[in-house]
């Protein structure tokens, strides 16, 4: 496996920062990803924060109970005041039963079982439900997750499990409904399911499509997709796991099991009924606390403006950062004195019908973006959990809210991030000395650097010389005129305005005939682009994975993962 670190630009200021100069936002996060004995620290605070907390947890044993033997002071913890924690029990028997539903292999359901240990940890990391995966940094997401999982198991000689966080209760249908990949002809191609009619804006693990709107996103892939020695098979495994799924959720689940399940990932959707019964101690805080935690984001916001960041996140002050399930779908609550309102003011709550609602009816919430962190905290104890620089960016605004709850924020990593650079690509990009910098960042103007450079005979030098000189030529032959009859200049000006005009039609039509001769290197040269950037987006961002594994089967993705890759922030090129 061959990788190439190269130089990127994050676009995302706080980010940046997090990455590079950690001290310059520390106030902003809670421990300091580059230094090990931030992570034995991390390790330390939740070994305490869970044998303090029970939360109805029935332990086999009030010992450490660790699988492997090994204590780490779980028996000696004392934590002087310790926020709510998830009934490990139960939640082991959720994950059970969800990743059994989804087909994750043996090595993702012995993880799960991994957690009844009450001294192991979890790195976690996840993304909303994209069509048949959605874009290649979900895959990316995934192996940092069981990456960094590994390594810091290794380093802490503790239990690490890595977590896949399925964003089913996210409402952004136009976000996931849709692919993009290079189809047989070398062209871009977008494939789209159709929502279920009627359509409402909620969650998209509770959005149930027809068969007939996975036969149709099927047959769009299985028409356009380049022919393959894996095409039958992955077809045939889509196929599989279309038949077997109701919603967007069901199938990215199954997709991300069979990719990844055998390297241990256990995955966990966020509206699963299940889980929403064992949140609802958490929402009850939430709904308790609720003015409380949102104080701390509104300050947060403005420590961060202060600092010249620009949030990631809305913030409001009365908002309430939870949602709630009702006949228009999934809304917005905020707060108005001390009632609960949904965003469009067609329901109100008391905080005592919300907590007893809470206690009674858990699937009737949701969290938004900022409470999200705070639940997947409540359930699992994060060693770190692994975000994209976007993601980075609005964590930083919730450090004051894990406190005021009697948390804290995990170890924030940073995904690996890669493009794909296949040998096509690479003999192209040597054959024009087109580097990865020019690709990414001005590849529009390099491309037409080097189609002038081709002009052996200089026809642009040429036609700017011949209306220049005309032009002068011109004006001396209207001076004449106009001493002739004063009223003749404008038409002489018009009449030069027009010459010009056929002048620059003329060079036009040279260009295109130019272009014409040059097809065949252009479109290599367009390849590169499309290969690259589609869209003027990373790659990693623009494509899906399935037109890989349709090229190259999915060994890439394994080596991805067993092979060691540093989780440093830093870009790579991936030959493959």
């Amino acid at each position: 496996m061959r990788l190439e670190i190269v130089s990127q630009t994050r676009n995302q200021p706080l980010a940046e920062d997090y990455i590079e100069n950690y001290v310059k936002v520390s106030e902003f996060y809670e421990y300091n990803p580059w230094d090990q004995g931030e992570w034995e620290r991390r390790a330390s605070d939740l070994t305490r924060a869970w044998c303090g907390a029970r939360s109805g947890e029935h332990a086999a044993s009030e010992e450490a109970g660790a699988v492997d033997g090994h204590s780490h002071g779980c028996t000696a913890a004392v934590a002087a005041k310790t926020a709510p924690r998830a009934d490990r029990s139960a939640l082991v028997s959720a994950l059970t039963a969800y990743n059994s539903r989804v087909g994750n292999a043996a090595a993702a359901m012995d993880a799960i079982e991994q957690l009844r240990d009450r001294e192991s940890l979890v790195v976690t990391g996840g993304q909303q439900a994209g069509l048949f995966g959605g874009p290649l940094y979900n895959v990316y997401k995934a192996v940092t997750v069981i990456q960094a999982a590994r390594e810091a198991s290794r380093q802490l000689n503790r239990t690490v499990i890595p977590v896949y966080w399925i964003a089913g209760e996210d409402h952004d249908w136009d976000e996931v409904n849709h692919l993009f990949y290079l189809n047989n002809d070398v062209k871009i191609r977008k494939v789209k399911i159709d929502a279920p009619k009627p359509y409402i804006r909620t969650s998209v693990s509770r959005l149930v499509l027809d068969e007939t709107a996975w036969l149709k996103a099927l047959e769009q892939l299985d028409e356009s997709l380049i022919d393959s020695e894996h095409k039958r098979g992955l077809m045939k495994k889509l196929q599989e796991i279309t038949s077997s799924s109701a919603t967007l959720t069901d199938a990215f689940a199954q997709l991300m099991a069979w990719l990844f399940g055998h390297h241990g990932l256990v995955l966990i959707d966020s509206d699963d009924p299940a889980i929403r019964a064992i949140e609802a101690p958490m929402f009850a805080a939430l709904i308790d606390q609720n003015k409380a935690v949102n104080d701390t984001l509104v300050h947060s916001d403005s420590m961060l403006r202060a600092s010249g960041y620009k949030p990631q996140a809305d913030v409001s002050a009365n908002g309430a950062n939870l949602f709630m399930f009702n006949k228009s779908g999934r809304v917005l609550l905020q707060r108005e004195n001390e009632m609960f309102l949904d965003k469009k003011g067609k329901h109100s709550y008391s905080k005592q019908q919300l907590l007893e609602l809470a206690e009674e009816q858990p699937t009737l919430f949701s969290n938004n973006v900022m409470t999200r962190p705070l639940m997947q905290e409540f359930l699992f104890p994060v060693l770190a959990t692994v975000l994209g620089n976007a993601e980075i960016a609005y964590w930083g605004l919730t450090k004051r809210a894990f406190h005021e709850l009697d948390m804290q924020m995990p170890i924030l990593l940073p995904r690996l991030e890669f493009t794909l650079m296949d040998n096509t690509i690479h003999k192209y990009m040597n054959h024009y000395q087109l580097s990865f910098d020019d690709t990414k960042n001005r590849f529009e103007s390099w491309r037409n650097e080097w189609l002038a450079q081709q002009d052996d005979i200089a026809y642009q030098d040429r036609f700017a010389e011949i209306r220049e000189k005309l032009a002068a030529e011109y004006h001396q032959l209207i001076e004449l005129v106009e001493a002739i009859n004063p009223s003749l200049r404008t038409l002489g000006e018009t009449n030069l305005e027009r010459i010009d005009e056929q002048i620059r039609y003329y060079e036009s039509k040279t260009s295109e005939a130019k272009e014409h001769k040059y097809e065949a290197e252009l479109r290599r040269l367009d390849l590169i682009a499309s290969s690259l950037m589609p869209l003027s987006k990373p790659q990693e961002r623009g494509y899906n994975v399935i037109a890989y594994i349709n090229r190259f089967g999915t060994n890439w993705i394994d080596e991805l993962v067993d092979n060691p890759i540093p989780v440093d922030g830093q870009h790579r090129i991936y030959y493959v």
